[in-house]
């Protein structure tokens, strides 16, 4: 168990998994909140980032603000994937059934399993994510009901991004939701409380 997180049982083996990737400089009990609104029931795997920015956690390694390192991305990207097979050995949790609720350099690493997993997110709630890799083939990810929620003057993502990366995964059979926002890059109420509505409905 290679990655510093927090567990807490769903209310049957058969709940939802919640995994929850802080945005940078976050730790495992900042989306913690999140859960509760979003599924009360739900076991919840709340996990910290392996790399230190400045000794701000975050998920992967960037060169500059919207520029990736790709390579540490893709095995960051790998290191998640195994971590959530071994969470689910550990903690006895169904792995089919984990879905990732993540913001910023969370939802980034979240939409890099999307990118390079098939099975990989029963579904994924996607907090200002920009498009992990470009130029890559997708896995066949039909039916997986993804919400994207976004800021329309967000400095840091901007809209195209979030156009982008919906495009990209509905040409992999994605089931995608996009909800707009005027509060920059904030992760506001109204966009967890449209994002928990549209968890109720679809998962």
């Amino acid at each position: 168990m290679n990655m510093k997180h927090v567990f807490k049982e769903g209310a049957s083996k058969n709940s939802n998994v919640l995994l929850l990737l802080h945005g940078t400089g976050g730790t495992e009990q900042d989306l913690l909140p999140l859960a509760e609104w979003i599924d009360q029931d739900a076991a919840v795997l709340s996990v910290r980032g392996n790399v230190s920015e400045n000794g701000m956690p975050r998920f992967f390694r960037r060169i500059r603000e919207g520029v990736f390192d790709e390579e540490d991305l893709i095995s960051r990207t790998e290191e998640l994937h195994e971590f959530l097979q071994t969470a689910s050995e550990e903690y006895g949790f169904d792995r089919s059934k984990v879905i990732a609720v993540g913001y910023s350099n969370g939802a980034n690493i979240a939409g890099s399993l999307l990118f390079h997993y098939k099975d990989s997110l029963k579904g994924a709630l996607l907090f200002h994510p920009m498009v992990p890799r470009r130029g890559i083939e997708l896995p066949d990810q039909s039916g997986v009901p993804v919400f994207i929620g976004a800021g329309e003057n967000d400095p840091i993502c901007p809209a195209q991004e979030t156009v982008d990366l919906k495009e990209l995964l509905e040409g992999a059979g994605a089931d995608v939701q996009d909800h707009w926002e005027k509060m920059g890059h904030r992760l506001t109420e109204s966009e967890v409380k449209a994002g928990a509505a549209w968890y109720k409905e679809k998962l």
